[in-house]
């Protein structure tokens, strides 16, 4: 389920975290050259994400198949 970015945080290791709409996280790391995003090392980066859809592997957990 596509869930918008409303904003971030850094968890207890130092990694960023995307907030999404639906109360769940996801964790948004750059570690190349698995995960190229470079945009989350910077405040403007992350900022300019704000209202970008990421994939809720959560919410889609939870909602029902039909």
């Amino acid at each position: 389920m596509q869930i918008s970015i409303v904003s971030f945080h850094l968890d207890t290791e130092g990694h960023w975290v995307a907030d999404l709409a639906c109360g769940h996280g996801q964790h948004v790391r750059h570690d190349p050259p698995w995960m190229q995003r470079p945009w989350v090392l910077t405040e403007q980066g992350r900022a300019e994400r704000l209202g970008t859809k990421l994939e809720c592997k959560q919410c889609d957990k939870e909602t029902p198949v039909a």
